[in-house]
């Protein structure tokens, strides 16, 4: 049975596992436009480099197993350093409070169901869910129709969230392939501020997809950052949707690490709603084999006196496949706009590919925006003048790798994060050096 009859067919009983059902409307109009729409092909320009036949073939449960036997030796193996970060485990679906650490004060936080089970939260799902996020899209219209496991977090005005929250997706115990629909809600008040990590892990030997809808508001002159770590098997597909909008004088960052996963198709927009305002994307990029991971990112400039910063770094070995396609809008009253995008690649293998496409829209004027990619290989000269000062081979292309990646991570001020990320870039270049 394909992937869209599963869909179909499963929606009724989906529905009726729902304790709430104030939604029931739009999803029913969401699946709809989805199955109007249909997944997207090779044909559709913003996926023609990105075949994502070998997902939507498989057939998978709907409803996973809540059962597991996650031991906290797992749990610790995915730490890193975090002894004073807050985290939040989801296993299957559900939130587990004997396996996360929540200290969070003066915040609203719910898992994604409960929240919506929650009357005193219907205003805010009527005030922000679902409103940001596009509507033309397959992936966005699928996660409408079924969203139900993830979480709700609201930051209340001048509050500060001092420890970085760490949330994690874990599935386990699953003998049939799994698919589940993830669905995060930020909503950073005046003047707040907060820190999320996210990070996806399949530990079964069965074949996991998880599509993710995101959205994070950024109230005036508030901040937060939110930062992707894709290190799974090759057992998983994701598909992530992440939307930023920003009111006036605020700072978003979304930081994208991918490092692991069968296939990975990453989209981020921003939509700039004030003046002053700062947005950073950035990302890092190993992968081998035969993975892929497809980065698209847009950056909506609606008003003057804007900045973004894009800063993509790729390493493709063996057979692997990267993608990236950033695209900047500059409205024509978006004057004094300064926006910068740029994507750099390294090919470590003859059988390694990188389809790059930046762009740029600009109807404004007044403004300084640039963008550009680059492809190549390791610097000879360089790599000849480390090997002769005897340093190995794998670690002078380990060195050389690290630097061109580091500028990256510049604005990460989580330190354990920036560990860890130097720690994966050792461990998937397979040298034992540390940075």
């Amino acid at each position: 049975m394909s992937l869209n009859e599963q869909i179909l067919n499963n929606h009724s009983e989906f529905l009726s596992t729902l304790r709430h059902r104030f939604l029931d409307e739009t999803r029913v109009e969401a699946l709809g436009k989805f199955v109007k729409l249909g997944f997207p092909t090779k044909k559709d320009e913003e996926y023609k480099y990105t075949n994502i036949k070998e997902i939507i073939e498989k057939d998978y449960n709907f409803f996973p197993k809540e059962s597991h036997n996650i031991t906290k030796e797992q749990l610790d193996e995915l730490h890193f350093g975090e002894e004073n970060f807050d985290w939040i485990v989801f296993v299957n679906g559900q939130l587990h409070k004997e396996l996360s650490k929540i200290s969070i004060e003066n915040a609203e936080f719910l898992s994604f169901n409960y929240a919506l089970n929650d009357e005193n939260h219907k205003d805010v799902f009527d005030t922000y869910f679902n409103t940001i996020a596009a509507k033309d899209l397959a992936f966005t219209n699928l996660n409408q129709a079924y969203c139900k496991y993830g979480f709700f977090l609201k930051v209340p005005k001048n509050v500060v969230i001092e420890k970085p929250i760490h949330v994690f997706y874990l599935s386990q115990n699953q003998e049939e392939n799994t698919f589940y629909n993830t669905r995060n809600l930020l909503i950073v008040e005046e003047g707040a501020k907060v820190e999320v990590i996210e990070s996806h892990h399949n530990f079964d030997e069965t074949y996991v997809f998880t599509n993710s809808v995101t959205e994070i508001f950024t109230s005036p002159n508030a901040k937060a950052d939110w930062h992707k770590l894709q290190n799974d098997s090759d057992t998983s597909y994701l598909v992530d949707h992440t939307f930023a909008q920003q009111e006036r004088d605020s700072l978003t960052t979304v930081n994208t690490f991918s490092f692991g996963g069968k296939i990975v198709r990453n989209n981020l927009d921003f939509i700039q709603n004030g003046s002053n305002i700062n947005s950073f994307m950035n990302g890092i990029t190993i992968i081998g084999k035969d993975q892929l991971v497809d980065h698209h990112t847009a950056v909506h400039h609606n008003q003057p006196n804007c900045e973004s910063y894009q800063n993509y770094k790729g390493i493709f070995k063996d057979k692997s496949h990267g993608v990236f396609n950033g695209k900047i809008f500059v409205n024509k009253i978006a004057q004094k706009t300064n926006a910068y995008q740029q994507n750099n690649n390294v090919l470590l293998s003859e059988g390694a590919t990188i389809d790059t496409k930046p762009q740029l829209e600009i109807f404004a004027d007044d403004v300084k925006c640039s963008h550009g990619c680059t492809v190549g290989q390791l610097n000879e000269d360089a790599l000849f003048y480390l090997r002769a000062r005897g340093i190995s081979k794998k670690e002078a292309q380990a060195l050389l790798l690290f630097a061109f990646a580091n500028d990256a991570m510049q604005n990460i001020d989580i330190e354990p994060l920036k560990e860890k990320i130097s720690k994966l870039l050792t461990e998937k270049l397979e040298v034992s050096i540390e940075f």
